[in-house]
């Protein structure tokens, strides 16, 4: 297809649905994303929890502070924590929440084994009662639908299915505000917070050396299928589960969105190297094409993944991430609804086109791509200079 000109443009009733009396509405539009946060936060009687990778020292950053610090104020129960390296801001930026009342923290990576890990998560929850979890983070390029903009996804929930998350949350604020906390116990935390029954299920994942949470669940899951959709903007799976997709793709349907644009070209030089075992075995695979692509969404049958988790080895196997899995055919239905208007806009990589693409030195590239996203941080990557070769 031919790359749009325009922005996205919502032409299509809004995706909702009631599910184990709670209320989910996906948030497609940026600028909707930052007034519902806002409106939140500035509505919040009790207390206001909020979980994010990135926090943008710019305009929409400091609305939120700004928001947080008068709920602080009010006398609500004001606490965040925020990933310092995905972020780049200081303690002294939140000043003003904490001087109102609020209580403030950095995750920080430290030197040895827990350098590597990030808090990647995406959780608000505002009174235990609404919640906003996806993919996009707080700052001003994942609040615009502009083409230079991220394309991304939140969903809103009120209702019975917030209260496990705000708990989890308080979970997360002590282990990180605890002197000396162990990975171990951080471990335990994973494990015992992610549910393994009812419609609306919370699952979490971490530096786990073995059976981490929500990758052995959607391993599973792939293993039984019959129909899987995926966008994901870094997509670069380990071994294993590459070889799960390709087995489905041989006996079912698979269709794998990832992106054509980026901030970080060595992440879609990384996706590259997976194509050609994909597409073998009856993978369709697609280059989202009119914004950067920032989306995390799985539909395997009639069950929706959707959160902070990209399809990657550091999001299934380093990172922190929370992903919320909601059974339901008729969600399921509208969802993919949703993956077939991405796949209307993106371009499909058929099996000429990868060979057209792949000559022995863009291949070098592609495979030494996957090694470094796999073991270095995005930000440190996005500084490698890889040309984005269309």
């Amino acid at each position: 297809m031919a790359e749009r000109d325009a922005s996205p443009v919502l032409s299509h009733a809004p995706i909702t649905a009631e599910i184990a009396s709670t209320r989910l509405t996906l948030l497609e539009d940026g600028a909707e994303r930052l007034r519902l946060l806002l409106q939140l936060i500035d509505s919040a009687q009790t207390s206001v929890r909020l979980l994010f990778y990135m926090f943008g020292n710019d305009a929409a950053g400091d609305a939120v502070r700004d928001a947080l610090a008068r709920a602080a104020a009010r006398g609500c129960d004001v606490r965040l924590v925020v990933d310092s390296f995905g972020s780049g801001v200081t303690e002294d930026y939140f000043q003003p929440v904490t001087s109102a009342g609020g209580r403030c923290c950095l995750f920080h990576p430290v030197i040895g084994r827990r350098y590597l890990l990030r808090n990647h998560q995406k959780l608000l929850v505002v009174d235990g009662e609404q919640a906003i979890i996806g993919g996009a983070n707080i700052a001003v390029s994942y609040f615009s639908e502009d083409p230079t903009a991220w394309r991304d996804l939140w969903l809103h929930l009120e209702g019975a299915a917030v209260q496990p998350a705000s708990r989890y949350f308080d979970a997360i604020f002590r282990w990180t505000t605890t002197k000396g906390a162990k990975i171990r116990a951080l471990r335990r935390l994973v494990q015992r917070h992610s549910q393994r029954k009812g419609a609306l299920q919370w699952w979490f994942s971490g530096p786990m050396r073995r059976r981490n949470p929500w990758p052995v669940q959607i391993a599973r899951e792939i293993m039984s299928a019959r129909r899987l959709d995926l966008i994901s903007a870094y997509f670069s799976p380990p071994f294993g589960m590459l070889r799960r997709l390709a087995r489905l793709g041989r006996r079912g349907q698979v269709r794998i969105i990832t992106a054509a644009k980026s901030d970080n070209n060595a992440t879609i030089a990384a996706a590259r190297h997976t194509y050609a075992r994909l597409l073998r075995n009856g993978v369709e695979m697609y280059e989202y094409r009119p914004q950067k692509l920032h989306t995390k969404l799985v539909i395997v049958d009639d069950v929706v993944h959707l959160g902070s988790s990209n399809f990657d080895f550091r999001s299934l196997y380093l990172n922190m991430e929370v992903m919320l899995r909601i059974e339901d055919r008729g969600f399921a239905e509208q969802m993919r609804a949703y993956f077939e208007r991405e796949r209307l806009d993106s371009l499909q990589i058929t099996p000429a086109i990868h060979r057209a693409r792949a000559s022995w030195w863009r291949r070098l590239k592609w495979t030494l791509s996957h090694f470094l996203v796999t073991t270095m941080d995005y930000t440190v990557t996005r500084r490698l200079s890889f040309g984005n070769e269309g």
